[in-house]
C-alpha cells in the first residue's frame, strides 16, 4: 500500500504581486510563525531573503554578549545586514520580556511584523533611540515589503491571533495573589520577598527555568503626585478611564521617554526649551538625566503644563515585568513563586520606587487578582538526563531558578550531584531560604553549597572567588560531564562567573589563555553552560 502524500499548502498564491523565490521564501516565514497551528505547513529557513539582506542570527553574532557597550555592539555591526544592525541594537540578554529574543525581535522589526520599537525593557533609552534611528535610516526596505504586504492581506481576512492565553504577553490571565513573606533578617540593606501566585484557574503549566510575567501597577501616590504637578483632575475620563487609573494602569512613569521632553520643548522659551530638546536627543545638559523620571521631568520645566491627554500620549505605555521562576510544577503543585527585590532609593529628597518590585512587595493585597503570563525559557532547563551533575551559581535573587532547579532535582530524585554557588551581603541577614538549602544538604540533595559574602570580614568575597578557591574540584565536575548555570546580573556579575572558568580550565585545565577561552565556548555551544541574566 502505498503512502498518501499531502500536497504542500500555499500560503501565499500564485497571483500575489511577489517573483517565485519570494513567495517560496514567505511561505517559509509563515509556516515557521505558525508552526504546528498549521496542518500541512513546512518551514524552510528564514536565514536570508531571496534579494534582499541576511536575517539575524544568534550563532553569526559576535555582538551578542550583554556586558558589552551598545556603542561597541553597533561598531561590531556597522558593516552588517540591516537586520543584524538592529539586533545589535538590542540588550543581549534573550530575556524574553519583549516576547522574543534578540535575533527574533530584530527580525520582527525588519520584516515589518513588529512595529513597537519599546519593547527591550532592558536596554532602555539607548536601545530604543537606536532603534529609532536605525528604523528612519532603513526606511519600509524593498525587502521588507512582500513580508509587510503579505502579512496585511493575511490580516484583513482574519481577527488578529494574541496567541494562546496565558503565553504571551498580548494574552494575559489572571491569577489570585496568595501572599508574600520576607526573605530578609533584621540587619539586611535589601528587601526581598517571597511571593506566590495561584496557578489553578488558569491554564498555565510551567517547567524550571521559565520566567512569569507580572503587569505591575504604579505606587497611587506617584500618580496623584504628577496629577497634582499638571494642574489637572484626577477624574477626568481619558479613553473610557480616568487620568488617575490611567496613571496607575497604563503608563509608565519612571525614566522620562524623550517624547515627553519633545513635549515640554515646545511649552517653553529661552534656555529651558534648549535643556528640553537636548534631553528629547539623548543628551545631559545638566548632568542629572539618568534621575529624571516623569515627575522629575516636570519639575524640571515646571512652567511647562501640557493638556493632560496630550500629556498621556507623550508616555511610553507601562511594560510588564519578567522574574525567574523559583518554584517546581513537581513539588508545588497548582502554585508559582517569585523572589523580587523591593527597589527603594533617595534622589534629591524623593524616595524613588521599583515599580514591580514594590508593587509586589507592598502594595498588592493577598487574594488580589494581577494579570500574569508564562515567558518559556529559552536554553535555560535542567539536563534531561537525570543523572548529569549540576553546578549554579547565583547570588541574591539569582539563586531563584536554582530553587526551582533543586526541588526538581529532589522531586524527580534525580541521582546526579548538585553543587550551588550562592552570596549576597551579610550572612546574618542575607542567606536567602537558609533553612530550605540546609535541610537540602542534610538530605543529599544538595552535595555542596559554597556560600560568598561580600560585607562580612574586611575583604570582599563574591561567588567567582569561592569558584576559583574550589577550582581543582570545579575542573572535575566539569571535565565529567557537569552542567553550569549562571543567573543574575549580566554587566558584571555573570561576566566575572565566565572569567573565572576560563581561570580554572587554565589553572586547573592545563590550558593556554585562548584554549580557555574557547573551552568555555565550547561549553556554551554544547549547552552546558546556560545563562539567565538580567
Amino acid at each position: 500500500m502505498s503512502e498518501h502524500v499531502s500536497p504542500p499548502l500555499v500560503l501565499v498564491p500564485e497571483n500575489a504581486p511577489f517573483s517565485a523565490d519570494q513567495r517560496s521564501w514567505l511561505s517559509g516565514y509563515f509556516a515557521a510563525l505558525l508552526g504546528p497551528a498549521v496542518e500541512g505547513a513546512t518551514a524552510i529557513g528564514t536565514a536570508e531573503m531571496p534579494g534582499g539582506p541576511k536575517l539575524a542570527d544568534n550563532d553569526d553574532a559576535p555582538w551578542h554578549d550583554p556586558s558589552m557597550p551598545i556603542t561597541e555592539r553597533m561598531e561590531m555591526a556597522k558593516a552588517r545586514p540591516e537586520p543584524q544592525k538592529l539586533m545589535a541594537a538590542m540588550a543581549q540578554q534573550d530575556c524574553g520580556q519583549c516576547g522574543y529574543n534578540c535575533a527574533d525581535y530584530a527580525n520582527a522589526i525588519f520584516l515589518k511584523s513588529e512595529a513597537r520599537l519599546n519593547l527591550c525593557q532592558p536596554g532602555g533609552k539607548e536601545t530604543l533611540r537606536m532603534l529609532k534611528k536605525l528604523d528612519e535610516e532603513f526606511g519600509t526596505g524593498d525587502a521588507a515589503a512582500p513580508a509587510a504586504a503579505a502579512g496585511e492581506a493575511a490580516a484583513a481576512d482574519k481577527p488578529i491571533d494574541l496567541g494562546p492565553l496565558g503565553y504571551c504577553r498580548e494574552n494575559p490571565v489572571e491569577a489570585i495573589f496568595l501572599g508574600r513573606r520576607r526573605l530578609n533578617e533584621p540587619g539586611g540593606e535589601k528587601e526581598t520577598w517571597h511571593v506566590e501566585f495561584d496557578l489553578r484557574d488558569t491554564p498555565i503549566t510551567y517547567e524550571a527555568g521559565d520566567s512569569l510575567g507580572l503587569f505591575p501597577a504604579n505606587a497611587p501616590a506617584l500618580a496623584d503626585a504628577v496629577i497634582a504637578e499638571l494642574g489637572a483632575r484626577p477624574e477626568r475620563v481619558i479613553g473610557g478611564k480616568t487620568l488617575r487609573d490611567r496613571l496607575i494602569a497604563d503608563y509608565s512613569l519612571g525614566a522620562a521617554p524623550d517624547g515627553l521632553y519633545q513635549l515640554l520643548s515646545l511649552l517653553t522659551s529661552g534656555e529651558a526649551r534648549r535643556k528640553a530638546k537636548a534631553l528629547s536627543a539623548g543628551e545631559d545638559p545638566d548632568g542629572d538625566a539618568a534621575y529624571l523620571d516623569v515627575l522629575g521631568a516636570l519639575h524640571k520645566f515646571p512652567g511647562a503644563r501640557p493638556d493632560a491627554e496630550v500629556f498621556l500620549e507623550s508616555l511610553d505605555e507601562l511594560q510588564p515585568r519578567l522574574y525567574s521562576i523559583s518554584s517546581s510544577p513537581k513539588m508545588d503543585a497548582g502554585k508559582v513563586s517569585l523572589t523580587v527585590d523591593a527597589v527603594r532609593y533617595n534622589h534629591r529628597s524623593r524616595l524613588r520606587l521599583g515599580v514591580a518590585s514594590t508593587h509586589l512587595g507592598e502594595r498588592m493585597p493577598e487574594q488580589t487578582r494581577a494579570k500574569i503570563y508564562l515567558q518559556k525559557a529559552h536554553g535555560f532547563a535542567l539536563p534531561a538526563d537525570l543523572s548529569t551533575d549540576v553546578i549554579m551559581c547565583g547570588p541574591g535573587t539569582g539563586i531563584a531558578p536554582f530553587r526551582a532547579f533543586l526541588r526538581e532535582r529532589a522531586a524527580t530524585q534525580a541521582p546526579g550531584r548538585n553543587w550551588l554557588f550562592y552570596g549576597h551581603q551579610r550572612q546574618a541577614s542575607d542567606f536567602f531560604y537558609k533553612d530550605e538549602l540546609t535541610q537540602m544538604r542534610d538530605d543529599k540533595v544538595l552535595t555542596r553549597l559554597s556560600l560568598a559574602w561580600s560585607r562580612d570580614g574586611t575583604e570582599k568575597t563574591y561567588v567567582q572567588d569561592r569558584m576559583r578557591e574550589t577550582g581543582a574540584d570545579l575542573w572535575k565536575w566539569l571535565e565529567g560531564g557537569a552542567h553550569f548555570y549562571v543567573c543574575g546580573d549580566a554587566k558584571r556579575m555573570a561576566k566575572d562567573v565566565e572569567r573565572a572558568i576560563i581561570d580554572v580550565a587554565a589553572q586547573h585545565g592545563g590550558k593556554s589563555p585562548d584554549e580557555a577561552v574557547a573551552y568555555l565556548g565550547t561549553l556554551k555551544k554544547a549547552g552546558r553552560y546556560q545563562a539567565d541574566v538580567y
